[in-house]
Order: C-alpha cells, then structure tokens, then sequence
C-alpha cells in the first residue's frame, strides 16, 4: 500500500496520464474496464492505480498490465562485440536466420519482446560485425516491434508540449517545447501572478501558466469565437482549486470594454446595446456593476501573453492599453513577418521598454550517444 505522503506521486482512479512508447505519447484517464488503444495495442489501465508514475509495464494477454520486472529492463546485448565499420555488411536480407513464423512460434511460447529481441541477435550472422551505434541503432527499432511496453507519465507543461508537437503541431502553432519554457521565463510567471492569456494553442499555453502558477493568483482567458478552448488544460488533470484562478472573457467585447459600452449585468453580453456605460477606462475601477473577471482584467493585470494563429499585431496593440507599468509581455507566432510588423509598430507608437525580437531553434546533435541541445537565449517576441 501507497503512504499518505507519497499519494501525488502515485497513480490515482480518475487522473489524467501521458502514455509514452519511445518518442510517442497520449493523455488519456484513468477510467475502470475502459479499453485504450495506443499505438496498434489495447490494454486496460485499471492494474496502474497504485503503481508510482514514471514506471514502465508489461502489456500481458487481455490487455492486462504489470508492472515490467527490473531484471528486464537492462539493454539485451550490454556483452556484445562491436564492429569497427560497416563497409563489409551487405544487406541483402539473408542475415537473419529467423523466419516470420519463427518469430511467431515464439510469441506463441510466450516469450516476452525483451527474449525475442535476444534471440534475433543471437541469429543475425551480421549483428556482431556492426558498429555499437549501428548496433544500438538495430536493437532501438526491434524494441519499437516487438516489445509490448508502455510507460505512464505524469503530465506537465514539457511532455504535454511534446505530445503536441509530435502528433498534431498544427494545433499548438507549432510551438515548441524549448520556445514554452523561454515565454514562460520572460513573462516571469509565478505563484500569485495576474496573467492576461490570448492563445489558439488548445489550452497548451493556458495549461502551462497555471501549472506554473500553482494555483495562485488570477488568469484571464481571452478567447475568439463561440467558447474558449481547453482541451490542453483537461491534459494536465489539476486539481479543482486550480480552476478557480480561471476566468474568461471574449476578445470581441474588448473594443466595447474599453469604450465602457458593455453592459456586464446582463447574461448575453452583447443585450449591452440596451444599457451603455459612457465613462473613461480609469473611471471603471469604481463600477460596482462590473463582474469579476473584468474587474481583474482592469485592477490586477500584470502579464500578458500571445500565442495565437491570427494575426498578433492588432490583439497586442488592443491588450497593451491594459497592461500595467513596467510589466513584461510576450507575443509568440510561426511567421517571422507578423512579428516584424509587432515590433515595428511598437517601436513608432513609444512606450515600451527593452524590447527584442528573437527568432528561437533548436537543433540535436548526435555524437554517438549524446544528444546535445542548442538554445536561442532572451527573447520578447518570438518565433520558431
């Protein structure tokens, strides 16, 4: 049995997961007898509640999962002999003496895809002429094949990023993970902060400033169209206190907004035609008719963050009037041009401060094993 202090690192009835299978991973809920299908396999979920994140299981008959054995984690051929080069290896698929009902034969047996995989290896008469990369590189794509694996994860602002990247990038403009971390570093979002948020990402930016904010202070959803969405910020499964720091607001009724045309008191927002507010924006402060989350658009905006398939300019040029003094704001977007125009029009127009525009990348290396991460550094407005 889990101990009551270690519950938040132990999977629970009702949370919301990464599932992750080499470079591929889905958010899914923990939901009893509910059959998940990843990637062409289909298992139950209910065995992993108990079990700590990050721990890796065995899809067994009936999609049943146990956890995978530590003795089977280890890689197959740590004792192998390595080649110097692969000059003399001819692929002509003659190389492996196992044929596919072989193979077969053997997951009938009931050998698990760590002994298969040892067993092709034993039987390539080309495996130990190979280079250790090529080697590892062999052994990376049988695992993929054969072994029946996955791994469950606990979401974050990082793997949820992506997962996103990986599977739908358009959905999330692209962004990715590295361009994240740097927009939430420059907007400095932390625990009490009042965080004014446009973003057509499905909820990924959203999601990743309250998870940073855990649970304190206030984020205004600016959204376009009917609703906002949120499909990001399900993923990450918070806790219900955290949505209590959301609040919304359509980006339609700003212009109204700021013209104190908008009547609040009613429930359809745009029944204001009736009833108009003439006063100037600082007389605003003092309405009692306005509602809360415009109250904290007005009072306690502090951030502003953009990341959106519209156009920036003219979002930003709007939302800007509610920022407060000396606070940082950050405008994200794909197309290089868009940010230009930002930054020219921020330049001419005055007012603003050490600002940059900063086109981020990111590029592996592969030296053998080691994977080496480049990074663009100090970024305002940015772009990928």
């Amino acid at each position: 049995m889990a101990d009551n202090g270690d519950e938040e690192y132990r999977i629970q009835q009702g949370d919301y997961v990464v599932l992750k299978r080499g470079d591929i991973f889905k958010a899914v809920q923990i939901v009893p007898k509910k059959k998940i299908i990843f990637e062409k396999q289909w298992f139950f979920l209910d065995n992993a509640v108990g079990n700590l994140y990050s721990t890796t299981f065995e899809i067994s008959s009936g999609g049943i999962l146990q956890p995978q054995k530590l003795k089977e984690t280890g890689n197959p051929s740590d004792l192998k002999e390595a080649g110097t080069d692969n000059r003399n290896i001819v692929d002509d698929g003659k190389s492996q003496k196992l044929t596919r009902d072989d193979i077969e034969t053997l997951k009938e047996q009931g050998l698990k895809g760590q002994e298969i995989i040892q067993q092709l290896i034993e039987n390539s008469s080309t495996f130990r002429d190979k280079t250790e990369y090529a080697q590892d590189k062999y052994i990376k794509k049988k695992k993929k094949k054969y072994e029946n694996t996955v791994t469950i994860l606990k979401p974050s602002c990082r793997i949820l990023a992506m997962m996103y990247h990986g599977r739908e990038p358009g959905k999330i403009c692209h962004l990715r993970y590295d361009t994240l971390a740097q927009m939430l570093t420059l907007a400095n979002i932390h625990a009490h902060s009042k965080v004014l948020v446009f973003e057509t990402c499905a909820g990924l930016v959203l999601g990743s400033i309250m998870e940073r904010m855990g649970g304190y202070g206030s984020v205004i959803q600016m959204y376009p169209g009917g609703g906002p969405v949120r499909a990001g910020v399900e993923s990450f499964g918070f806790p219900a206190h955290f949505h209590d720091t959301l609040h919304e607001f359509p980006i339609c009724h700003v212009n109204a907004l700021l013209a104190g045309e908008l009547d609040t008191t009613a429930k359809d927002p745009t029944a204001g035609k009736d009833r108009l507010f003439q006063q100037p924006l600082q007389d605003v402060y003092s309405n009692s008719l306005w509602h809360e989350p415009v109250c904290l658009i007005i009072r306690l905006f502090r951030r502003l963050v953009i990341a959106s398939r519209f156009h920036p300019c003219p979002v930003l040029m709007t939302l800007l009037k509610f920022l407060a003094p000396s606070r940082p704001f950050v405008v994200y977007s794909q197309y290089k041009e868009t940010l230009i125009e930002c930054y020219t029009k921020l330049k001419e127009q005055g007012g603003t401060v050490n600002l940059r525009l900063s086109d981020t990348w990111l590029r592996h290396y592969q030296v053998n094993v080691l994977n080496v991460l480049f990074y663009a550094v100090n970024a305002v407005l940015i772009h990928t």
